[in-house]
């Protein structure tokens, strides 16, 4: 061996030990930077774990507000160096004993809880350690926070206090340079944690649905961790003509749409320079006449060099998407193993129900996937994709269809109301397009898998996902002469529960609804929301059991051989055998668990920890709860 190669390996594997998390730690919002969501730590077992009891719970003390969409606390927290990190929806930042829940220091980015936002919520913060400075050396180790007002803040880990050096005065405004400008303010916004790769910190945004064609752009960008000078520009709707994904925006529609933008967590993959992004469905979400072709990089889960921000490979999971299906669950990075070999992949849960998984360094499916036929438009001008992508192996993880015959009959008055819904809308399974009669949708906007995302074993080959399994209908109505004032006090006053958006630029008003009787029950049968396990090995389902209520959250998975979600309306957190999918454990919250839980040991103890707060349906609260073994 030449003296330059092992000097390569001594470099190599000092980088995977800095990259490799210490076995007690939290240190990303997905667990590592791969997004498994996965602990090794074993003191909570099978065996133990209904013996978990509140260890101590930290309120953030923000209020409760008369907003139409209320604060929700959906903070992952992460946990470095024995020190616990969390945000909140008004731009604080905490630093808590992670043994005991005592603060530490605490930061405010004085966030207006007026500003109209669209998803008013912080998922998490990120850190990053400047080895270039010394230990003790202030901004040695930081916590960098991306705002709902679309701010991108660098903390001293050690005190809360700015990086200065840090863009100005320790601030990036994340609003400013963009391709198209916010329509206003409220369109452009963040609400999940950067990633930092690389001496790099990488963001993408949250843009305002179904507004007009060109509400916001939505670039991913990365900036330099030290100075938050910008670095590199990625567009997911193609400004260069020579782009071999240019050609799918026909028209010259590439240059005048917006969206496209990365607005859930982005994983990465330090050791090869790549991150993984997944796109969300271009402007505006429902009407697609203004934008044919069928829009790639949107819809897409895009593998790019995190050191430039090159695609290296794609795969579209909707093709010109006309029904709000955007990629909202992160990417999760897992090990396929294959005749005793394991394979680097990327696992994708959809909002259609699907579950896609692919090589990690060719974007190749491993588990086949088809191109099926889908049924046409019937809008003027609406070009439909005739085909849509299907996984052949792993079954939909929420049923593609939803008849009459399927209403869950509570009461004949019940069955009644349901069976008048549905009447006359166009229902011909999934992918159906929107029309100006109304048209059914299954698995609905808010899906099949939804932003909670996965979580795996790579040891066992289980990968587990929560799901929905509610019907919809959406309508486009020619806005031309259409009163939306009256239409939207009538939906009031009957309790019908339509969400009208005026689409500025198009001929149509878009309305929607989930299918709910009297009561507010769905009118797809039970479950509403379900727990699901895929192997990782065959691509075969394992297990299904049902979570009961519709759930908007994530899951964990730990070496002791449990999985811990939250996530119900029903304000349930449990714990569930891996193996089995039995459920061990359950305690109810302040407040819905609208989060992904975190698990990490401290003081000789392991903690799962949660953020009980989920705002709107799913309650007002602002605790963090901790739970361990007495």
């Amino acid at each position: 061996m030449t003296a330059r190669f092992a000097g390569l390996l001594v470099f190599i594997a000092a980088i995977a030990a800095a990259q490799t998390p210490a076995p007690r730690d939290w240190p990303v919002y997905g667990g590592d930077a791969g997004g498994s969501r996965f602990s090794p730590l074993t003191r909570i077992t099978r065996d133990n774990v209904a013996k978990l009891t509140v260890a101590w719970a930290y309120h953030t003390g923000e209020p409760a507000f008369d907003l139409a969409r209320q604060p929700s606390l959906q903070v992952t927290p992460i946990v470095v160096d024995n020190v616990m990190y969390i945000s909140t929806p008004l731009g604080k930042v905490m630093a808590l004993d992670p043994a005991t829940g005592r603060e530490i220091w605490r930061y405010d980015a004085r966030v207006n809880p007026k500003g109209g936002y669209g998803d008013f919520a912080s998922r998490g913060v990120s850190t990053w350690v400047d080895t270039a400075l010394k230990p003790g050396d202030p901004c040695r180790g930081r916590i960098y926070l991306a705002t709902i007002d679309a701010r991108l803040i660098s903390l001293d880990a050690a005190s809360g206090y700015p990086c200065v050096l840090f863009g100005i005065e320790g601030t990036v405004g994340l609003r400013e340079g963009l391709r198209i400008a916010p329509a206003f303010p409220s369109a452009y916004q963040v609400t999940s944690p950067p990633v930092v790769v690389n001496d790099l910190v990488i963001t993408g945004s949250s843009i305002a649905d179904n507004s007009r064609p060109a509400p916001a752009s939505g670039e991913v960008r990365a900036f330099d961790a030290r100075t938050g000078a910008l670095r590199w520009t990625w567009h997911p709707i193609p400004q260069d003509p020579q782009d071999p994904a240019a050609p799918t925006w026909r028209n010259g529609s590439a240059a005048r749409t917006g969206a496209a933008n990365v607005w859930s967590i982005i994983t990465a993959d330090p050791l090869r320079d790549l991150i993984f992004v997944p796109t969300s469905s271009a402007a505006p979400d429902y009407y697609g006449a203004l934008r044919p072709g069928d829009n790639r990089y949107a819809n897409s889960i895009v593998a790019l060099r995190a050191s430039t921000g090159r695609v290296v490979w794609h795969f579209q999971t909707v093709h010109h998407d006309l029904w709000d299906y955007d990629n909202a669950a992160p990417p999760a990075l897992v090990t396929v193993t294959r005749d005793g070999t394991p394979i680097p992949a990327v696992a994708q849960a959809t909002k259609t129900g699907m579950l896609f998984v692919l090589h990690r360094v060719t974007g190749v499916p491993i588990f086949p996937v088809e191109e099926r036929n889908v049924p046409p438009s019937t809008i003027p001008g609406e070009e439909a994709s005739r085909t849509q992508p299907f996984t052949t192996v792993t079954p939909p993880l929420s049923p593609h269809t939803f008849t009459a015959d399927q209403i869950f009959a509570i009461s004949p008055e019940f069955q009644a109301a349901c069976k008048e819904m549905m009447a006359g809308l166009r229902n011909e399974g999934i992918f159906t397009p929107p029309s100006l009669e109304g048209t059914l949708v299954m698995p609905s906007n808010i899906g099949g898998a939804h932003w909670g995302g996965v979580a795996a074993d790579n040891e066992s080959g289980i990968l587990v996902i929560p799901v929905n399994r509610i019907a919809a209908m959406v309508q486009l109505i020619p806005a031309k002469g259409f009163d939306l004032s009256a239409a939207r006090q009538e939906s009031s006053r009957l309790g019908q529960g339509y969400e009208y958006t005026v689409m500025d630029g198009t001929p149509y008003i878009m309305r929607r609804r989930l299918l709910l009787g009297p009561g507010q029950a769905p009118c797809t049968p039970p479950p509403y929301g379900a727990l699901v396990a895929i192997s990782l090995r065959t691509g075969t389902k394992l297990w299904d059991v049902p979570l009961s209520m519709p759930n908007l959250g994530g899951p964990i998975v730990t070496a002791g051989r449990l999985v811990f979600i939250a996530a119900t309306l029903d304000r349930m957190f449990r714990a569930f055998d891996l193996d089995s999918g039995k459920e061990l454990w359950s305690t109810r919250l302040p407040a819905g668990g609208r989060a992904t839980p975190m698990t990490y040991e401290a003081g000789g103890r392991q903690f799962v920890v949660i953020a009980a707060g989920g705002g709107n349906e799913f309650g007002f609260g602002d605790a963090i709860t901790a739970y361990a073994l007495p």
